[in-house]
């Protein structure tokens, strides 16, 4: 039967496979936070690796994305997105699985960090540009905004409870044992995945006298730019999101540790309180895009997403003041990315065609996963020269320019992922986008 395009969103609680999907996805995201707190903290304990190691470590983790352009272009040109997916989850499980055995032999080496940092993170980049194929066969377009919502809320609650899950396991196991833990999560993900009953589209099928994979990545960029949704969109995602990473969360804490005076206890504690934030802006997204719209809600995220760097920078007072501002800041910020990430997501699933979903991903990553490295430069150097308030300030007022790129475009007036409110001057409605039938 084929899923409704359309109208009142079906209830995902009762649609099993997107129910094994989801369960995959929270399972691995929980996995995520265990390795982002391990992975320097076997470079600094085990290795006693320099802050520029460890920086280049996190570098080399986003470095894949540079690339995501061309790969995306590859998977287009491929039938079963699904299979992909299982051998990304596969791949990083398996690469991860290395650390523990080279602990436990004492062969871990800075090297080994590095190439599991580039291979996980080039699996990540193979399973994100299957993912939106993928997404569009799983999910009909009347229930975009609920399920990207619920994967959103599940990212949070990650955020939330997983720092704290794998401090613990990394206290109790050391950090290369912890480690076991997230490469498990993705076995579990590639399991749940390959049970989903799933017909694929043959759009992807390889054919001989298809164009070269360098033309195919550049037909991705073009329609991209050609197209007035998607050009806004990634316009205003590139600049929130270089400005959010010149006032990253590095410089958040050390400012919060060296300007506020806050201890690490008292940071970690408002940081978590204000984590909570994204959580219920997750679970709160859908219902108001149903009230202002899909359109408007992705305004108003651009907006509350950097802004609070402002709020932070402007705090003082006593302690409960300081970390209370702290804590107001995160929790605002959080808000203010889900209900940006949601409905811009889930926009972008509405306008692109089938045959291009990976590539238009791969373009995506390339530009906006490519610039958060030069933010993050960029506000050290700004830091140095001008202080952590002043970078903190320029990091929101830099951020909330990218509404500039929301208003020159359609996305303000788009109410509802309806194909009669998709369809834009100069880029049309959604062509070919429908899920095939279930």
């Amino acid at each position: 039967m084929s899923a409704p395009e359309a109208g009142r969103p079906i209830s995902l609680w009762r649609d099993r496979r997107f129910r094994r999907f989801w369960a995959g996805q929270s399972i691995s995201e929980f996995g995520d936070r265990i390795t982002e707190l391990a992975l320097p903290l076997i470079a600094v304990t085990a290795l006693s690796a320099s802050a520029n190691q460890v920086a280049w470590l996190t570098a080399l983790i986003w470095t894949p994305n540079l690339l995501a352009i061309l790969l995306g272009a590859w998977v287009d040109r491929r039938v079963h997105k699904r299979r992909l997916m299982v051998l990304a989850d596969l791949t990083r499980g398996g690469v991860l699985l290395s650390l523990p055995v080279a602990y436990l032999l004492d062969a871990v080496s800075l090297g080994q960090l590095y190439a599991v940092a580039v291979l996980t993170g080039t699996a990540a980049v193979l399973f994100n540009t299957a993912y939106q194929p993928f997404f569009v066969h799983l999910v009909p377009r009347s229930s975009y905004v609920e399920a990207n919502s619920r994967l959103s809320a599940s990212r949070s609650v990650s955020h939330v409870v997983g720092p704290a899950v794998g401090g613990g396991l990394v206290q109790a196991l050391t950090a290369p044992l912890a480690v076991v833990v997230d490469a498990l999560s993705y076995v579990a993900s590639a399991f749940l995945i390959g049970r989903i009953p799933l017909g694929e589209s043959a759009a992807g099928v390889d054919d001989a006298a298809s164009p070269s994979l360098l033309r195919r990545a550049r037909e991705g960029m073009v329609f991209v730019w050609g197209h007035p949704v998607l050009r806004a969109a990634l316009r205003c995602a590139v600049t929130v999101n270089f400005f959010t990473f010149v006032a990253g969360s590095g410089l958040l804490v050390l400012f919060a540790s060296r300007s506020l005076g806050l201890s690490a206890g008292v940071i970690g504690l408002a940081l978590g309180i204000g984590s909570t934030g994204a959580l219920l802006g997750a679970v709160l997204a859908p219902r108001i895009s149903r009230r202002i719209g899909v359109g408007r809600s992705i305004v108003v995220g651009a907006v509350m997403f950097p802004a609070p760097l402002a709020l932070a920078a402007c705090a003082g007072g006593p302690l409960w003041a300081r970390a209370g501002v702290l804590a107001t800041a995160e929790f605002l910020s959080g808000v203010g990315v889900m209900l940006f990430d949601v409905n811009l997501n889930s926009l972008q699933t509405s306008v692109i065609p089938d045959g291009m979903r990976s590539r238009v991903a791969g373009a995506f990553s390339s530009v906006n996963y490519g610039v958060r490295p030069l933010g993050a430069v960029v506000g050290g150097l700004l830091a140095t020269a001008f202080g952590l308030r002043a970078t903190l300030l320029v990091g929101a007022v830099g951020g909330m320019m990218s509404l500039l790129w929301l208003l020159a475009s359609p996305i303000p007036r788009i109410r509802s992922l309806a194909p009669d409110d998709l369809a834009v001057p100069g880029g049309g409605a959604d062509t070919d986008s429908r899920p095939a039938p279930r």
